[in-house]
This record gives C-alpha cells, structure tokens and sequence, in this order.
C-alpha cells in the first residue's frame, strides 16, 4: 500500500508540512560540479577532439572523427519511413498541432509615429542559431525534439543544431523521425556536458548556437547552468509535477491515473491532489492501492507517491484555488464544473488543464501548447517555452529635428544631474540656437 502523505489546510502545522513536501534543491553537489566543468573547459580548448575523447568514454563509442558522430539528414528522413505507419501519423499529428498553436504566438514588428515626426517602435528578429538538447540512452523522447524544435522553427531561427546521447551506438529511430518532421538542420550524436560545451563554445565541426533548450540529467542541467550568459538557455528543470484540484465528482480512478502519470516520470516527480471532499480523497487513495500493482513503472511510482505526492483537504474550493497559486505547479488540472471560471483566479501555473476530460498527458505529447514548462514553484515568475524564446526584441528610435529640441532639454537637464556631462552636450549639439 502506498503511504501517500495527508495534509488538512484546518491543522496548525499545515503551512509548514507544505514548505517541506515542496522542498526539492535542484542544485548538484560539489562533485558533478567540479566534474562539468573540467569538461566544459577541456571542451573549450580542445574542441572536436575532447567531443570525441568523451563519446568513448561516457556512451561507450569507438569513434575517431566528429564526421562519425554527426547523422544525415537523408538518415533522419530514412527513419521517417521505418517507423511503424501509426507511429508516424500520431508524430506528423502531433506536430501539426503544436505548429499551428506555436504559430499563434509569433510576433511581428511595430513603430508608431509621434505627432512631431519621431518614429518609436519594435523589431523583432529570430535567433540565428540554436541548439537542441535531447535525453537519449535508456528513454526516447520523440516528443521533446517536437516541442522545442518546432517553435524555433515558426520563429524564424535559420538553423537548428539537435544533440542526442547514443549510449553503445544505439540510435532511436523515433527519436530521429521526429527531428526529420520538425525541420532539424544537424543532428550529432553526442550528450551529457560535452555536448552543451559544444554548443555554448563551439568547436570546429559544431558552430556556437545563441541559446541551448531542452532537458537532460543533472550533469546537462549543470552545464547549461555554468554556460548561461556565453548563451541563453531555456530553463534548469526541476522533476516534473502536477496537480489536481478536485471537487469530488470525477471517477476515482482517472485522478489516480492522472497522478501516476507524473509519478512515473521519476521518484522526484510529484504528485498533489487538493478536494474539499475528504471521502473523494479516500476514494482516490484506494484507487492508487488498486491500480499501482497494474503499473509497468510500479516502484517509481511508489517511491515518488510515499516521498513527495500528497492528498489535501481544504475548506472549500476557493482555499484549493489559494493553495495552488502558492505551489505555483508545472502542470494543473482543474477537474471541477466549472474549470473557466476557476482558472480566472488561477495566477500561478505553467499550464493549466481544464474540465474532467483535459487528461495532463494530452499536453504532453499533442494538445498544442508546449510541454517545456517551469518547475520548482518556478512559474510565479516564468513562462513555457514558446516562439517568444527564439525572438529577441530591439528598440526602434528615430527622433525628428523638432522632436531633438524637446527630448534634448529633458535628456540635457536629467544627464546633469547625474553628472553625466558628455551625455548632456550630446543631446545639446542637437539644440537650435
């Protein structure tokens, strides 16, 4: 029987028995720190040969040039046509949708003009070249290369450089399908630090990328934690989480399912479910007892339900609103009757799923919306991925002659101030007499 924590937001040590199921440090420890950034400096000077000294060594390949570890596009799309038929339609469904909601994101420039002839305004320009991180070795993430491809594609970035681990020169073919659907420009079969090294630095085969997305294992999210400023990065992911806002009224067993889906991830995933219904909550916790011994992944299930997942009673429905806000969740269901107007009061979360149909899992592989969400109580503050990540934005200034008299005086008299006098007699210059 899973063990599953029970909290009740009435008892007096509420508030700090949830500071303590959310506490998760992302940080690496000393070693693995220490570790990456032998390999992010070795990488740096030494380029293609310390990529290839460390394929051999990590993923246990017998390699001698990087033209070994980079796969063609022509083996990419050869992949496409391997793949079982239905494997392919759900890929090429999958990506249809996630490029027409992606699409809707895209932003375009504007100027407007001020009544003396100054010109103010946005240009907004694509990355030129960024790099993609996908997980390899025991897990295959088709998914993953869609979602982080596919919007830097409808943004405009002109290439897109794909990294993926083949542990024993094991290559996925699904994996490979989907950077042949979302219009990947490389693929070089190299992970870990190594690979992020090549990325944020460059090498002699593997040009630098402005910006580094995608997940990994702690030592792909140390580097991209040390490389950040050299490019930008998408996120450093915490394990993956959701939770579920209940009012009672939906069949045990799909809440359970929705929990497991999280908890399956990994033993640090977690799984919370809030109802002000407290037998609806016994009901889901005896469905958790039913259903687990019928899960392929049942001991990571079990680790991550008894050390992070919970079930807590709240007063009603508008204190699950509260406590959810305050968790700020990756993924949050709002299983309820009326989820639109619940989600108006929602503030904090990276994706929000609505209605006693919107299974979390749909979001992860094809409802639309993008799956690279914030973690770690991380969306107070943050967004998901979207083609907004792969456009910078650059000011537009055009001052007329007579907008310079007007904007010359107050920039003149603040640069004084300051005593920034070369700043004032600039913008003075520009004065008429």
């Amino acid at each position: 029987m899973i063990n599953i924590k029970q909290l009740n937001s009435s008892d007096s040590d509420f508030q700090q028995r949830l500071d303590a199921l959310l506490a998760w440090e992302s940080v690496s420890d000393e070693a693995v720190s220490d570790t990456v950034k032998e390999i992010l400096a070795d990488v740096k000077k030494n380029g293609d040969q310390a990529v290839i000294d460390y394929s051999c060594r990590f993923d246990r390949l017998d390699v001698k040039t990087m033209a070994e570890l980079e796969i063609p596009l022509s083996r990419a799309q050869a992949a496409l046509e391997l793949i079982p038929q239905a494997q392919r339609e759900a890929l090429e469904a999958a990506a249809a949708r996630v490029r027409s909601y992606h699409q809707h994101q895209k932003q375009d420039s504007w100027t407007y003009t001020e009544a003396d002839g100054t010109v103010l305004g946005q240009q907004i320009t694509a990355l030129d070249r960024a790099g993609l991180y996908v997980p390899g070795g025991k897990a295959a993430y088709p998914s993953s290369v869609l979602m982080n491809a596919i919007p830097a594609k409808v943004a405009g970035v002109k290439e897109l450089i794909m990294v993926v681990p083949t542990p024993d020169g094991v290559v996925n073919d699904l994996v490979l399908a989907a950077a042949a659907i979302a219009d990947v420009d490389r693929i070089f079969t190299i992970g870990g630090a190594q690979a992020v090294a090549a990325l944020a630095y460059g090498t002699e085969t593997i040009p630098q990328v402005d910006k580094i997305v995608g997940p990994g294992n702690i030592y792909v999210a140390t580097a991209k934690g040390m490389v950040f400023g050299t490019v930008g990065i998408d996120m450093i992911a915490g394990p993956s989480e959701i939770l579920v806002i209940c009012d009672g009224k939906t069949d045990p067993e799909w809440i359970a399912m929705d929990l497991f889906s999280q908890a399956e991830h990994d033993e640090d995933a977690q799984s919370i479910l809030i109802s002000d219904d407290a037998d609806f909550l016994q009901q889901v916790k005896d469905a958790i007892d039913r259903l687990l011994p019928t899960m392929e992944r049942q001991q990571i299930i079990s680790t991550s339900l008894n050390d992070r997942g919970a079930l807590i009673l709240v007063k009603d429905l508008d204190e699950a609103v509260e406590v959810s806000n305050f968790i700020a969740p990756e993924h949050l269901e709002l299983s309820v009757a009326d989820p639109m107007t619940m989600s108006k009061k929602i503030r904090h979360a990276g994706a929000i799923f609505m209605g006693r149909y919107t299974a979390e899992a749909l979001g992860d592989y094809c409802a639309g919306p993008n799956h690279v969400l914030p973690t770690s109580r991380t969306a107070r503050f943050s967004s998901p991925l979207g083609v907004y990540d792969f456009q910078k934005r650059s000011s537009l200034i055009q001052v007329s002659e007579q907008g310079a008299q007007s904007l010359g005086q107050i920039a003149s008299v603040l640069a004084r101030g300051e005593s920034l006098t070369a700043h004032a007699r600039s913008a003075e210059y520009r004065l008429k007499d």
